[in-house]
């Protein structure tokens, strides 16, 4: 019997035919992610992306992480001025000031909750009861930008001293770490990633 070619799945249309943008679809986006310094990657990368796609970012994903040292955030807390001078000059990367020294403050705030407060992922998914939401979205139209609960994260991280994180990039976060499940309910994955769920 024929092996079940992946082009077969129903999935959400957003990724259309770019294998690497499939890839992520299939595999990453919206698994449930726990693990502190992880999330902190993403919501960098997902600060990264505002006003740009996010294929854009997938792409220099990899250069990012050499640039930014595998996004620990205890080295890039310590990061200089003449550091940031060398980000700004790596092709590479998103060439954005604000949001290189954003990264850099984040780091910081990451570190202050890792030390001072519950962990970065227990504050995250504190806002969701330590469960993905489940949304059962038949629509993209039907997928909204940002919610109650995205705006109050934002506010949280924002008070904390972390930037780039306004309510709409704080819900592409949220979709992407898996603590909502905004696949389609068409989607061959709605189902599979809400399995990968446990509780925090």
């Amino acid at each position: 019997m024929a092996h079940a070619d992946a082009d077969a799945f129903v999935r959400c249309p957003w990724p259309k035919d770019d294998p690497l943008y499939l890839a992520y679809h299939d595999e990453e986006w919206g698994v449930p992610e726990y693990d502190d310094r992880a999330l902190y990657e993403k919501l960098v990368l997902d600060g990264f992306q505002a006003g740009l796609s996010w294929i854009t970012i997938l792409r220099k994903r990899e250069n990012f992480r050499r640039a930014f040292d595998d996004f620990v955030p205890a080295k890039i807390a310590r990061y200089t001025p003449k550091k940031v001078e060398r980000l700004m000059a790596d092709a590479g990367i998103v060439r954005n000031r604000a949001k290189i020294e954003g990264t850099v403050l984040s780091a910081r705030a990451w570190l202050e909750a890792m030390e001072k407060g519950p962990g970065f992922a227990e504050l995250l998914w504190d806002f969701v009861d330590g469960q993905p939401k489940v949304n059962r979205y038949k629509s993209i139209r039907q997928v909204p930008s940002e919610t109650a609960i995205s705006r109050a994260t934002s506010k949280e991280l924002a008070q904390r001293g972390f930037k780039f994180v306004g309510p709409t990039i704080v819900y592409a976060f949220m979709q992407a770490v898996g603590m909502v499940n905004d696949h389609l309910i068409t989607c061959f994955r709605h189902e599979a990633v809400q399995k990968l769920a446990r509780k925090i």
